[in-house]
Protein backbone atom coordinates (compact mmCIF):
# COMPACT_ATOMS: atom_id res chain seq x y z
CA UNK A 1 0.00 0.00 0.00
CA UNK A 2 1.28 3.46 -0.85
CA UNK A 3 2.46 5.14 2.36
CA UNK A 4 0.01 8.30 1.45
CA UNK A 5 -3.15 5.76 1.66
CA UNK A 6 -3.32 5.91 5.42
CA UNK A 7 -2.96 10.08 5.29
CA UNK A 8 -5.64 10.05 2.43
CA UNK A 9 -7.80 7.41 4.32
CA UNK A 10 -8.04 9.89 7.67
CA UNK A 11 -8.30 12.97 5.77
CA UNK A 12 -12.05 11.12 3.99
CA UNK A 13 -12.85 10.16 7.49
CA UNK A 14 -12.09 13.36 9.07
CA UNK A 15 -14.12 14.86 5.92
CA UNK A 16 -17.34 12.80 6.57
CA UNK A 17 -17.15 13.86 9.96
CA UNK A 18 -17.07 17.33 9.11
CA UNK A 19 -19.94 16.61 6.80
CA UNK A 20 -21.87 14.60 9.45
CA UNK A 21 -21.45 17.66 11.73
CA UNK A 22 -22.13 20.22 9.40
CA UNK A 23 -25.60 19.20 8.34
CA UNK A 24 -26.28 18.16 11.90
CA UNK A 25 -25.41 21.63 12.56
CA UNK A 26 -27.75 22.69 10.11
CA UNK A 27 -30.40 20.92 10.91
CA UNK A 28 -30.65 20.93 14.24
CA UNK A 29 -30.38 24.36 15.22
CA UNK A 30 -33.89 26.15 14.28
CA UNK A 31 -34.18 29.39 13.03
CA UNK A 32 -30.75 29.38 11.99
CA UNK A 33 -30.49 32.12 9.18
CA UNK A 34 -32.74 35.07 9.81
CA UNK A 35 -33.05 38.83 8.95
CA UNK A 36 -35.03 40.32 11.78
CA UNK A 37 -35.90 43.92 12.07
CA UNK A 38 -33.37 46.37 13.54
CA UNK A 39 -32.00 45.55 16.49
CA UNK A 40 -32.65 42.09 16.48
CA UNK A 41 -36.42 42.81 17.34
CA UNK A 42 -38.77 40.61 16.65
CA UNK A 43 -37.93 36.95 18.44
CA UNK A 44 -38.44 36.29 21.70
CA UNK A 45 -35.53 37.12 23.67
CA UNK A 46 -33.66 36.10 27.03
CA UNK A 47 -33.21 32.53 28.29
CA UNK A 48 -36.56 32.06 29.45
CA UNK A 49 -38.56 31.80 26.23
CA UNK A 50 -41.46 29.23 25.73
CA UNK A 51 -40.34 26.45 23.57
CA UNK A 52 -43.31 27.38 21.50
CA UNK A 53 -46.47 29.65 21.58
CA UNK A 54 -49.60 28.63 22.19
CA UNK A 55 -51.95 28.28 19.11
CA UNK A 56 -54.93 30.50 20.79
CA UNK A 57 -54.94 33.37 23.66
CA UNK A 58 -55.35 31.75 27.37
CA UNK A 59 -55.44 32.58 30.76
CA UNK A 60 -53.48 29.72 31.98
CA UNK A 61 -49.72 29.81 34.02
CA UNK A 62 -47.15 31.77 32.43
CA UNK A 63 -45.43 30.08 29.81
CA UNK A 64 -42.40 31.53 29.95
CA UNK A 65 -40.55 34.94 29.70
CA UNK A 66 -39.55 37.09 26.42
CA UNK A 67 -36.81 40.20 27.32
CA UNK A 68 -37.59 41.54 24.07
CA UNK A 69 -39.77 44.55 22.85
CA UNK A 70 -43.22 43.78 22.44
CA UNK A 71 -45.06 47.52 21.73
CA UNK A 72 -43.16 50.09 20.36
CA UNK A 73 -44.20 53.77 20.57
CA UNK A 74 -42.09 56.79 19.20
CA UNK A 75 -44.89 59.11 19.53
CA UNK A 76 -46.95 59.07 22.33
CA UNK A 77 -49.00 56.29 23.76
CA UNK A 78 -52.82 56.85 24.60
CA UNK A 79 -55.39 54.94 26.17
CA UNK A 80 -58.50 55.31 26.06
CA UNK A 81 -62.27 54.02 25.28
CA UNK A 82 -62.59 50.43 26.57
CA UNK A 83 -59.05 49.19 26.54
CA UNK A 84 -58.26 46.68 28.83
CA UNK A 85 -54.12 45.74 28.43
CA UNK A 86 -50.55 45.95 26.88
CA UNK A 87 -49.25 42.29 27.29
CA UNK A 88 -45.20 42.54 26.97
CA UNK A 89 -42.57 44.95 27.27
CA UNK A 90 -44.05 48.36 25.88
CA UNK A 91 -41.49 51.15 25.07
CA UNK A 92 -42.70 54.65 24.38
CA UNK A 93 -40.41 57.18 23.67
CA UNK A 94 -43.25 60.27 24.37
CA UNK A 95 -45.83 60.38 26.79
CA UNK A 96 -48.24 57.66 28.14
CA UNK A 97 -51.68 59.05 29.05
CA UNK A 98 -54.91 56.45 30.23
CA UNK A 99 -57.80 58.07 30.35
CA UNK A 100 -60.22 55.53 29.72
CA UNK A 101 -63.73 56.37 29.06
CA UNK A 102 -65.27 52.84 30.01
CA UNK A 103 -65.30 49.00 30.73
CA UNK A 104 -62.42 48.85 33.69
CA UNK A 105 -60.63 51.73 35.40
CA UNK A 106 -57.58 49.40 34.91
CA UNK A 107 -54.93 49.06 32.32
CA UNK A 108 -52.51 46.14 32.21
CA UNK A 109 -49.16 46.53 30.73
CA UNK A 110 -46.89 43.79 31.00
CA UNK A 111 -48.82 41.20 31.82
CA UNK A 112 -52.17 40.40 30.79
CA UNK A 113 -55.17 38.21 32.17
CA UNK A 114 -55.54 36.52 28.83
CA UNK A 115 -53.03 36.63 26.08
CA UNK A 116 -49.90 34.74 25.24
CA UNK A 117 -49.24 34.71 28.91
CA UNK A 118 -45.65 35.48 28.11
CA UNK A 119 -44.55 38.15 29.98
CA UNK A 120 -41.32 40.17 30.74
CA UNK A 121 -39.41 38.64 33.60
CA UNK A 122 -40.47 39.46 36.55
CA UNK A 123 -39.02 42.79 38.20
CA UNK A 124 -37.46 44.13 34.94
CA UNK A 125 -39.53 46.41 32.41
CA UNK A 126 -42.99 46.43 32.05
CA UNK A 127 -43.10 49.84 30.30
CA UNK A 128 -40.44 52.59 29.61
CA UNK A 129 -41.33 56.24 29.22
CA UNK A 130 -39.42 58.81 27.53
CA UNK A 131 -42.01 61.79 28.63
CA UNK A 132 -44.38 62.02 31.26
CA UNK A 133 -47.08 59.65 32.67
CA UNK A 134 -50.35 60.64 33.30
CA UNK A 135 -53.34 58.29 34.95
CA UNK A 136 -56.82 59.67 35.04
CA UNK A 137 -58.09 59.91 38.37
CA UNK A 138 -60.15 57.09 39.44
CA UNK A 139 -57.76 54.80 37.02
CA UNK A 140 -55.19 52.34 38.21
CA UNK A 141 -52.09 51.65 35.71
CA UNK A 142 -51.47 47.86 36.77
CA UNK A 143 -47.65 46.08 36.22
CA UNK A 144 -48.24 43.27 38.11
CA UNK A 145 -50.35 39.88 38.67
CA UNK A 146 -50.39 37.82 41.66
CA UNK A 147 -46.95 37.19 42.50
CA UNK A 148 -45.38 38.68 39.29
CA UNK A 149 -44.72 42.34 38.21
CA UNK A 150 -42.89 44.87 37.20
CA UNK A 151 -41.12 47.86 36.92
CA UNK A 152 -43.11 51.44 35.04
CA UNK A 153 -40.00 53.57 34.29
CA UNK A 154 -40.26 57.36 33.39
CA UNK A 155 -38.21 59.65 32.48
CA UNK A 156 -40.54 62.59 33.23
CA UNK A 157 -43.73 63.56 35.51
CA UNK A 158 -45.25 60.68 36.49
CA UNK A 159 -49.29 61.53 37.82
CA UNK A 160 -51.85 59.35 38.78
CA UNK A 161 -52.34 55.66 40.55
CA UNK A 162 -49.31 53.07 38.92
CA UNK A 163 -49.01 49.88 40.96
CA UNK A 164 -46.59 49.48 41.97
CA UNK A 165 -45.27 52.58 42.24
CA UNK A 166 -43.28 54.35 38.81
CA UNK A 167 -39.64 54.73 39.18
CA UNK A 168 -38.08 57.81 37.92
CA UNK A 169 -35.39 57.35 35.73
CA UNK A 170 -34.12 60.20 33.18
CA UNK A 171 -32.66 57.66 30.97
CA UNK A 172 -35.68 55.51 31.04
CA UNK A 173 -35.19 55.15 27.11
CA UNK A 174 -31.76 56.20 26.42
CA UNK A 175 -31.10 52.73 25.22
CA UNK A 176 -33.48 52.85 22.76
CA UNK A 177 -31.57 55.94 20.72
CA UNK A 178 -31.76 55.74 17.33
CA UNK A 179 -34.49 53.22 16.90
CA UNK A 180 -37.20 55.31 15.34
CA UNK A 181 -35.41 56.10 12.57
CA UNK A 182 -33.80 52.65 11.88
CA UNK A 183 -37.74 51.24 11.97
CA UNK A 184 -38.73 54.36 10.01
CA UNK A 185 -36.00 53.58 7.26
CA UNK A 186 -36.35 49.57 7.48
CA UNK A 187 -40.63 49.65 6.68
CA UNK A 188 -39.54 52.01 3.73
CA UNK A 189 -36.44 49.70 2.72
CA UNK A 190 -39.56 46.31 2.34
CA UNK A 191 -42.04 48.46 0.78
CA UNK A 192 -39.31 50.44 -1.51
CA UNK A 193 -35.90 48.68 -1.88
CA UNK A 194 -35.29 51.10 -4.51
CA UNK A 195 -36.63 55.00 -3.96
CA UNK A 196 -40.32 55.25 -5.23
CA UNK A 197 -39.79 51.39 -6.73
CA UNK A 198 -42.16 49.24 -4.77
CA UNK A 199 -40.83 45.89 -3.72
CA UNK A 200 -41.87 42.38 -6.41
CA UNK A 201 -44.98 40.80 -5.34
CA UNK A 202 -44.90 37.10 -5.13
CA UNK A 203 -48.97 37.20 -5.20
CA UNK A 204 -52.36 38.73 -5.44
CA UNK A 205 -54.60 40.56 -3.62
CA UNK A 206 -58.57 39.72 -4.36
CA UNK A 207 -61.39 41.30 -2.75
CA UNK A 208 -64.67 39.09 -3.02
CA UNK A 209 -67.07 41.77 -1.08
CA UNK A 210 -66.89 39.68 2.04
CA UNK A 211 -63.89 38.93 1.80
CA UNK A 212 -60.00 40.08 0.84
CA UNK A 213 -58.10 37.01 0.33
CA UNK A 214 -54.06 37.28 -0.61
CA UNK A 215 -52.95 34.48 -2.39
CA UNK A 216 -49.21 33.61 -2.90
CA UNK A 217 -46.98 31.68 -5.93
CA UNK A 218 -46.96 28.79 -3.67
CA UNK A 219 -42.89 28.56 -3.72
CA UNK A 220 -41.34 31.94 -2.36
CA UNK A 221 -39.56 31.88 1.15
CA UNK A 222 -40.50 35.19 1.23
CA UNK A 223 -44.46 36.17 -0.04
CA UNK A 224 -44.82 39.67 -0.68
CA UNK A 225 -48.00 41.53 -0.97
CA UNK A 226 -49.11 44.86 -2.11
CA UNK A 227 -52.41 46.43 -0.90
CA UNK A 228 -53.42 49.76 -1.98
CA UNK A 229 -57.16 49.69 -0.58
CA UNK A 230 -58.61 49.81 2.96
CA UNK A 231 -59.38 46.03 4.12
CA UNK A 232 -63.47 46.56 4.58
CA UNK A 233 -66.53 45.62 3.02
CA UNK A 234 -68.38 47.70 0.25
CA UNK A 235 -70.04 49.94 3.03
CA UNK A 236 -66.54 50.02 4.88
CA UNK A 237 -68.04 47.36 7.56
CA UNK A 238 -65.78 44.65 8.68
CA UNK A 239 -64.76 41.21 6.69
CA UNK A 240 -62.63 38.43 6.34
CA UNK A 241 -59.08 38.30 5.36
CA UNK A 242 -57.37 35.16 4.60
CA UNK A 243 -54.50 33.27 2.96
CA UNK A 244 -53.81 31.27 0.31
CA UNK A 245 -50.83 29.61 -1.31
CA UNK A 246 -48.23 30.22 1.56
CA UNK A 247 -46.05 27.08 1.79
CA UNK A 248 -44.38 26.23 5.43
CA UNK A 249 -42.31 28.29 7.07
CA UNK A 250 -42.60 31.28 4.34
CA UNK A 251 -42.51 34.70 5.82
CA UNK A 252 -45.60 37.01 4.59
CA UNK A 253 -44.92 40.44 4.09
CA UNK A 254 -47.96 42.79 3.00
CA UNK A 255 -47.28 46.46 2.55
CA UNK A 256 -50.25 48.75 2.90
CA UNK A 257 -49.20 51.26 0.48
CA UNK A 258 -51.57 54.80 0.90
CA UNK A 259 -51.64 57.96 3.36
CA UNK A 260 -54.93 56.62 5.12
CA UNK A 261 -55.08 52.70 5.43
CA UNK A 262 -57.95 51.22 7.45
CA UNK A 263 -58.71 47.32 8.85
CA UNK A 264 -61.80 46.87 9.44
CA UNK A 265 -61.84 42.48 10.26
CA UNK A 266 -64.60 40.42 12.08
CA UNK A 267 -62.05 36.98 11.36
CA UNK A 268 -58.90 36.16 10.10
CA UNK A 269 -56.13 36.06 8.68
CA UNK A 270 -55.18 32.68 10.02
CA UNK A 271 -53.13 32.16 13.13
CA UNK A 272 -50.47 29.38 11.60
CA UNK A 273 -48.79 32.77 9.95
CA UNK A 274 -48.95 34.71 12.63
CA UNK A 275 -45.33 34.22 13.95
CA UNK A 276 -44.34 35.06 10.36
CA UNK A 277 -46.68 37.40 9.31
CA UNK A 278 -45.45 41.48 9.02
CA UNK A 279 -48.40 43.97 8.18
CA UNK A 280 -45.98 47.29 7.07
CA UNK A 281 -47.49 50.49 6.75
CA UNK A 282 -44.96 52.95 4.99
CA UNK A 283 -46.36 55.92 4.32
CA UNK A 284 -49.79 56.12 6.19
CA UNK A 285 -50.43 59.27 8.37
CA UNK A 286 -53.26 57.17 9.61
CA UNK A 287 -53.74 53.80 10.28
CA UNK A 288 -56.93 52.22 11.63
CA UNK A 289 -56.92 48.97 13.17
CA UNK A 290 -60.65 47.86 13.64
CA UNK A 291 -63.26 45.23 13.93
CA UNK A 292 -63.82 41.95 16.35
CA UNK A 293 -60.94 39.77 15.21
CA UNK A 294 -58.09 38.50 16.87
CA UNK A 295 -55.49 40.07 14.29
CA UNK A 296 -52.43 38.00 13.70
CA UNK A 297 -48.87 39.35 12.93
CA UNK A 298 -46.78 42.08 13.80
CA UNK A 299 -47.58 45.48 12.81
CA UNK A 300 -44.47 48.16 11.39
CA UNK A 301 -45.72 51.96 10.63
CA UNK A 302 -42.43 53.91 9.63
CA UNK A 303 -44.67 57.37 9.22
CA UNK A 304 -42.76 59.20 11.99
CA UNK A 305 -46.04 62.25 12.16
CA UNK A 306 -48.50 59.28 11.69
CA UNK A 307 -50.94 57.98 14.23
CA UNK A 308 -52.16 54.29 14.91
CA UNK A 309 -55.78 53.79 16.13
CA UNK A 310 -56.13 49.99 17.51
CA UNK A 311 -59.85 48.98 18.29
CA UNK A 312 -59.83 45.65 17.39
CA UNK A 313 -60.88 43.27 20.45
CA UNK A 314 -56.75 42.30 19.68
CA UNK A 315 -54.01 42.37 18.02
CA UNK A 316 -51.27 38.65 18.40
CA UNK A 317 -48.08 40.36 17.63
CA UNK A 318 -45.45 43.03 17.86
CA UNK A 319 -46.26 46.38 17.53
CA UNK A 320 -43.46 48.67 16.03
CA UNK A 321 -45.33 52.58 15.39
CA UNK A 322 -42.69 55.13 14.83
CA UNK A 323 -45.29 57.28 15.68
CA UNK A 324 -47.95 57.32 18.13
CA UNK A 325 -50.34 54.93 19.19
CA UNK A 326 -54.29 55.26 20.78
CA UNK A 327 -55.62 52.12 21.68
CA UNK A 328 -59.38 51.85 22.73
CA UNK A 329 -62.69 53.54 21.44
CA UNK A 330 -65.83 53.07 23.29
CA UNK A 331 -67.52 53.36 20.17
CA UNK A 332 -65.79 51.07 17.80
CA UNK A 333 -66.72 47.10 17.65
CA UNK A 334 -64.24 45.70 19.49
CA UNK A 335 -64.64 46.89 22.92
CA UNK A 336 -62.27 45.47 25.41
CA UNK A 337 -59.36 46.23 23.20
CA UNK A 338 -56.36 44.37 23.74
CA UNK A 339 -52.45 43.75 22.74
CA UNK A 340 -50.90 40.74 23.31
CA UNK A 341 -47.19 39.78 22.68
CA UNK A 342 -46.23 37.00 20.16
CA UNK A 343 -43.22 37.29 18.79
CA UNK A 344 -41.90 37.97 14.95
CA UNK A 345 -39.63 35.09 13.82
CA UNK A 346 -39.91 36.21 10.00
CA UNK A 347 -36.88 36.26 6.95
CA UNK A 348 -37.18 40.06 6.04
CA UNK A 349 -35.27 41.48 3.30
CA UNK A 350 -32.06 42.85 4.74
CA UNK A 351 -31.68 46.70 5.55
CA UNK A 352 -29.19 48.20 6.60
CA UNK A 353 -29.14 51.47 8.87
CA UNK A 354 -26.79 54.13 9.00
CA UNK A 355 -27.79 55.29 12.62
CA UNK A 356 -24.67 54.14 14.70
CA UNK A 357 -26.44 55.75 18.16
CA UNK A 358 -28.59 52.41 18.57
CA UNK A 359 -27.42 51.28 21.96
CA UNK A 360 -27.80 47.83 21.49
CA UNK A 361 -27.42 46.00 17.90
CA UNK A 362 -27.35 42.59 16.24
CA UNK A 363 -23.74 40.62 15.31
CA UNK A 364 -21.68 42.77 12.24
CA UNK A 365 -23.98 42.15 9.15
CA UNK A 366 -20.74 41.05 7.87
CA UNK A 367 -20.60 38.07 9.28
CA UNK A 368 -24.21 36.81 8.47
CA UNK A 369 -25.54 35.14 5.62
CA UNK A 370 -29.23 36.25 5.18
CA UNK A 371 -29.69 35.44 1.72
CA UNK A 372 -30.20 31.44 2.11
CA UNK A 373 -34.54 31.53 3.71
CA UNK A 374 -35.12 29.52 6.06
CA UNK A 375 -37.86 26.91 5.48
CA UNK A 376 -38.60 25.79 9.32
CA UNK A 377 -42.52 25.98 9.66
CA UNK A 378 -44.38 27.68 11.90
CA UNK A 379 -43.85 27.50 15.95
CA UNK A 380 -47.63 26.89 16.19
CA UNK A 381 -47.72 23.31 14.88
CA UNK A 382 -50.80 23.20 12.84
CA UNK A 383 -54.09 25.65 11.43
CA UNK A 384 -55.86 27.09 14.61
CA UNK A 385 -59.67 28.23 13.73
CA UNK A 386 -60.14 31.80 11.49
CA UNK A 387 -62.22 33.35 13.49
CA UNK A 388 -61.54 35.18 16.82
CA UNK A 389 -60.58 34.08 19.88
CA UNK A 390 -63.26 36.44 21.63
CA UNK A 391 -66.44 35.13 20.15
CA UNK A 392 -67.93 38.92 19.54
CA UNK A 393 -69.23 39.92 22.55
CA UNK A 394 -67.42 38.34 25.01
CA UNK A 395 -64.82 41.18 24.13
CA UNK A 396 -66.66 44.04 25.49
CA UNK A 397 -65.39 43.88 28.86
CA UNK A 398 -61.42 43.78 29.94
CA UNK A 399 -60.19 40.52 30.80
CA UNK A 400 -58.25 41.59 33.92
CA UNK A 401 -61.09 42.39 36.36
CA UNK A 402 -60.70 39.34 38.37
CA UNK A 403 -59.17 38.96 41.78
CA UNK A 404 -55.95 39.36 40.23
CA UNK A 405 -56.05 42.74 39.06
CA UNK A 406 -56.72 43.90 42.17
CA UNK A 407 -53.35 44.15 43.24
CA UNK A 408 -49.97 42.77 43.36
CA UNK A 409 -48.96 40.69 46.02
CA UNK A 410 -45.45 42.38 45.90
CA UNK A 411 -44.41 45.20 47.58
CA UNK A 412 -48.02 45.93 49.06
CA UNK A 413 -50.04 49.31 47.23
CA UNK A 414 -48.61 52.19 45.08
CA UNK A 415 -51.20 54.64 46.40
CA UNK A 416 -50.02 57.22 43.68
CA UNK A 417 -46.98 57.32 41.02
CA UNK A 418 -44.93 59.28 42.98
CA UNK A 419 -41.53 58.48 42.67
CA UNK A 420 -39.35 55.80 43.96
CA UNK A 421 -35.66 55.14 44.47
CA UNK A 422 -34.54 54.38 40.41
CA UNK A 423 -33.31 51.09 40.29
CA UNK A 424 -31.05 49.52 37.61
CA UNK A 425 -32.17 50.03 34.32
CA UNK A 426 -33.58 46.68 32.93
CA UNK A 427 -33.22 47.30 29.71
CA UNK A 428 -33.85 44.79 26.81
CA UNK A 429 -31.63 42.41 28.73
CA UNK A 430 -29.84 40.55 25.64
CA UNK A 431 -30.47 40.42 22.04
CA UNK A 432 -32.99 38.15 19.88
CA UNK A 433 -30.35 37.19 18.04
CA UNK A 434 -28.37 34.50 18.78
CA UNK A 435 -25.15 32.12 17.70
CA UNK A 436 -28.46 29.92 15.96
CA UNK A 437 -28.17 32.26 13.24
CA UNK A 438 -25.09 31.26 12.13
CA UNK A 439 -26.02 27.70 12.09
CA UNK A 440 -27.19 26.77 8.91
CA UNK A 441 -24.40 29.18 7.19
CA UNK A 442 -21.54 27.41 9.08
CA UNK A 443 -23.11 23.82 8.58
CA UNK A 444 -23.70 24.64 5.19
CA UNK A 445 -19.91 25.42 4.45
CA UNK A 446 -18.18 22.59 6.61
CA UNK A 447 -20.43 19.76 4.60
CA UNK A 448 -19.25 21.59 1.19
CA UNK A 449 -15.66 22.03 2.26
CA UNK A 450 -16.60 17.93 3.54
CA UNK A 451 -18.11 17.46 -0.16
CA UNK A 452 -15.07 18.56 -1.57
CA UNK A 453 -12.47 16.99 0.30
CA UNK A 454 -14.05 13.69 -0.74
CA UNK A 455 -14.34 14.34 -4.12
CA UNK A 456 -10.58 15.51 -4.54
CA UNK A 457 -9.49 12.16 -2.43
CA UNK A 458 -11.47 9.90 -4.73
CA UNK A 459 -10.27 11.71 -8.03
CA UNK A 460 -6.61 10.87 -6.13
CA UNK A 461 -7.05 7.24 -5.76
CA UNK A 462 -8.76 6.91 -8.99
CA UNK A 463 -5.27 8.34 -10.53
CA UNK A 464 -3.22 6.19 -8.54
CA UNK A 465 -4.77 3.15 -9.45
CA UNK A 466 -4.71 4.15 -13.08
Amino acid sequence: MSATRPVALRAAVAAAAALVAGVACAIWLPGAVAAPLPDGLGPCAGPDCPDEYPDDNHNSDVLGYDDGINVFVGGDFTVTGTAAESEGRNVVLGDFTQAKTGGSEVYNVGIAGVGSRVPPPDGSDYLEVGGDLTVASGQRLLAAEGTHSGVVRVAGTATGTVDPAAVTDTAAVDSYAGLRDQLSEASHCYAYPEDGVRRTTTGTVEDLGYESVLTGDGTSALQVFAVDADLVNATGGMQTVRFAGIPDGATVLVNLYGDTRTLNLNSGPQSEYRQRTLWNFPDAAEVNLRGTTQFQGSVLAGEQSGTTEVTMSGVDGRMFLTGNLVHGSSSQDGSGQELHSYPFDGDLPECESDDPTSSFRPPDPDDITTDAPTTDGPTTDGPTTDGPTTDGETTDGPTTDGPTADGPTTGGPSGSAAASTPAAHAGVGGLAVTGARYALPIGVGAALAALGSIAALAASRRTAEE
